[in-house]
């Protein structure tokens, strides 16, 4: 009797957990199926899609044009790209132009998404994460911009059918900046940006500088491309991207209204918003000054939290206009120059507990007192001292940090530099390595006077150029390109000669990190708490770091046991 009993009772907890899997697999199932289905983004609907037939012609080996619209590739090492017309147009002429640099960049950016998430079936995953993510994005964009998006996604590659069709994957990629930043905490974004007038410039006139610190792997900012739009309405203007990427980081319009972006810290975002680079790009298509800048600012929400520093021929001064998911404030120094890195600095946002943490405990804050150190130093502000600012290496009172401290102005990892002088419509563009090549300098009336590329020839003023750095040619720049390989090599789970690699890069805390990391996997747990106690006596960029480093002491100790 009382087995009878106990068998009964184990039939109906089994049944009972049977039931409970059943649901939970149902569950599982159907949440999937929303999120596939949720994941799907149709394109804009366009009437006239006669545009697809058109062809480019080519000049030569490095050029080509499409009616008036033309790409062409620099002596420089910059491409350099015209485009016009309505949306849909505009987009297509875009992706012909540039076919081979929009498939070659999507290879470039999913190798890197490889390299940091090697799982396939974690990729998948992530695909339906950043899908699910953005299922409302499209609700969030202008017409304008997914017309375009859409005209060049003919031009993409086929065979990332897996990620999405090429409408949808090219649309998130504009997202991948806001999500990127909210995920990896700022890891991707780090960028630094001021300016300078009146008497803090040596002729009284605005001078933005700003380097874009947005890495995604050495390949992805190999191809930049300056490129410039006479859009069918709004205002003309030029900005620094590459291929696919319609949104904006830097640039400037004919009215002398200048953007550049720096991210801020941000929580995780919940759902879909307008993309920071498209809030930037319509600021720049449809504002000349301050006030309409921060107009259509106010009318976006948005992922993620974010600086836009404005800069203004007509207002001949420049202010941050400061914006999260939530609140938005404005940050005018009521001063002749501006200083902008990756904190808030406004009345409100300035004041949270979440804005003081990251400014004290992330590599902001020193950079920001690098920065107004600089400023101060030089004096009078020229074109050619905003480009030594944004090449500046060191730390604070000019301390060797190490080469590629997130710590510095210059963290050698940067996508592209830019100087502008929004009066005389005046910009320069950093050429390879980093913002240590050329600066090609650009005059927005001249590029706009042209009718069209009848024959390849360079369009920059080869008067304004400034030259290259001479780090290039030291021992320290081929110092740092070896250390560079080593540290890849790490990343990459290779052998590597860790005493080589510190000693390339003596005074950069986190080649000791990396050589701990390395000893540690190894399992030579006294040489990594060697290399972890040496890491403590350097500059380290963030308090997260520090706390990593001594915390692999502890493991090592305990180890040793």
């Amino acid at each position: 009797m009382n087995k009878g009993k106990k068998r009964s009772g184990w039939r109906k907890l089994w049944r009972a957990l049977l039931f409970t899997l059943i649901g939970f697999v149902t569950l599982i199932v159907a949440l999937i199926i929303y999120v596939v289905s949720v994941s799907h983004i149709d394109p804009p609907v366009i009437a006239d899609k006669q545009a697809l037939q058109w062809q480019r012609k080519q000049l030569d080996a490095t050029s080509y044009t499409l009616g008036n619209n033309w790409f062409r590739k620099s002596n420089s090492g910059l491409y350099e790209l015209y485009v016009e017309g309505k949306p849909f147009e505009r987009g297509v002429v875009y992706g012909k132009l540039t076919s081979e640099l929009v498939k070659r960049q999507e290879d470039h950016f999913t190798d890197q998404i490889r390299k940091m998430i090697p799982s396939p079936s974690y990729l998948k995953f992530l695909r339906y994460f950043v899908g699910f993510f953005n299922r409302n994005l499209a609700d969030n964009i202008a017409e304008e911009n997914k017309e375009e998006i859409y005209g060049i996604s003919f031009s993409a590659s086929e065979k990332y059918d897996f990620i999405g069709t090429n409408y949808e994957r090219i649309l998130n990629y504009h997202a991948a900046h806001d999500i990127g930043h909210a995920l990896q905490n700022m890891a991707l974004v780090a960028c630094t940006s001021f300016g300078t007038w009146d008497d803090a410039s040596a002729d009284s006139n605005l001078i933005i500088g700003r380097n874009f610190d947005f890495y995604v792997g050495d390949k992805f900012s190999e191809d930049k491309i300056v490129a410039f739009y006479r859009p069918e309405k709004g205002y003309k203007f030029m900005m620094v991207t590459w291929a696919g990427f319609t949104g904006v980081a830097s640039g400037m319009n004919e009215k002398g209204l200048t953007v550049t972006i720096n991210a801020d810290k941000s929580d995780i975002p919940t759902g879909a918003a307008t993309p920071v680079s498209l809030v930037a790009r319509e600021i720049l298509q449809y504002a000349r000054n301050i006030d309409e800048a921060w107009a259509i600012a106010k009318r976006h929400k948005m992922f993620v939290s974010e600086s836009f520093l404005v800069g203004s021929a007509e207002d001949n001064r420049a202010a941050i206009i400061e914006k999260t998911p939530e609140r938005m404030d404005i940050y005018d120094p009521r001063k002749n120059f501006i200083t902008c890195t990756n904190h808030f600095q406004g009345d409100t946002l300035g004041k949270t507990a979440q804005n003081i943490k990251q400014r004290d405990e992330t590599a902001s804050g020193y950079r920001f007192e690098r920065l107004s150190e600089l400023i101060k130093q030089k004096g009078p502000n020229t074109v050619q001292k905003t480009v030594d600012i944004l090449r500046d290496r060191y730390g604070l009172h000019g301390e060797n940090i190490g080469m590629g401290n997130e710590r510095a102005i210059n963290q050698l990892i940067a996508h592209h530099a830019v100087v502008f002088e929004p009066k005389k419509k005046l910009v320069w563009v950093s050429a390879a390595p980093y913002q240590l090549g050329e600066f090609v300098a650009y005059n927005l009336d001249s590029v706009f006077a042209m009718k069209g590329l009848q024959t390849d020839h360079e369009i920059y003023d080869s008067t304004l150029t400034i030259a290259a750095d001479t780090f290039l040619q030291s021992a320290d720049y081929r110092k740092f390109v070896t250390f560079r390989n080593l540290k890849m090599a790490v990343l990459d789970g290779k052998d590597v000669d860790v005493r080589a690699m510190t000693a390339a890069n003596p005074e950069y805390y986190h080649a000791y990190v990396l050589a701990g990391d390395y000893e540690f996997k190894h399992k030579r747990y006294s040489s990594a708490e060697g290399y972890y106690k040496t890491a403590l006596t350097k500059v380290i960029a963030t308090k997260a770091e520090e706390e990593h480093v001594k915390e692999q002491i502890v493991k090592c100790k305990e180890k040793k046991k």
